[in-house]
């Protein structure tokens, strides 16, 4: 398994840059504390979902009986239709309703860390499935415990953004995090590519003779 490839994959889908106006439009009515709780909970929970994703879902795969082939295709185009709405200068997993579904909690009093902050907004089912894919790439226990530990990078990376948020909107402004989120889905376009065609290979072996021919 090519080491870094996972992690660029996962800091293009995460993005928290991107996500940096929704958090400051859901945080602009709490107290300090509660801001500094919410970056922790919303950030410990990417971290969470990236590293279950790589640990436990090629087993739900294999109980459902669904071959990886099959999911790898699947989850090389639902990786293209994210980078697609990232070059539209949309987060990797935001749905429409997700603004609307947050300042209805956020009205409520409700918690916004977990949802949508943190699910779908900075890991969803294209990170879930980037996850799965790359573990099945591993060949050693170290391989695995790097893939999890990534995790912990998108925490950090999350936590340190969300942070600093004020300062990144200032510094950017909404152009900025525009074409920071739209030279993420480029990347995010390549490696989905690649993961399509390997998938693609794997279902239809003669491709690949075609391809050497």
């Amino acid at each position: 398994m090519e080491l870094y490839k996972p992690l660029v994959a996962l800091l293009a889908i995460v993005n928290p840059v991107g996500v940096v106006p929704f958090f400051i439009h859901f945080t602009s009515g709490l107290t300090r504390e509660q801001r500094r709780r919410t970056i922790l909970v919303s950030a410990c929970t990417a971290g969470i979902v990236i590293a279950l994703s790589a640990l436990f879902g090629l087993k739900i795969i294999e109980f459902f009986g669904i071959s990886l082939a099959s999911f790898q295709v699947g989850g090389g185009c639902l990786l293209l239709i994210s980078s697609l709405q990232m070059l539209n200068a949309q987060p990797a997993e935001a749905r429409p309703q997700d603004v609307s579904d947050g300042d209805s909690k956020v009205d409520a009093g409700a918690s916004i860390a977990v949802v949508p902050l943190a699910i779908p907004l900075l890991t969803g089912p294209a990170t879930i499935s980037t996850m799965v894919i790359y573990a099945d790439k591993t060949r050693h226990w170290w391989e695995l415990a790097i893939l999890c530990g990534y995790g912990v990078v998108v925490t950090a990376v999350t936590f340190v953004t969300f942070s600093a948020s004020s300062k990144i909107a200032k510094v950017l402004g909404q152009t900025g995090i525009n074409i920071m989120t739209r030279l993420m889905g480029l990347i995010l376009a390549a490696l989905a590519v690649e993961l399509l065609a390997d998938g693609l290979i794997k279902l239809f072996p003669v491709l690949a003779a075609r391809t050497i021919g």
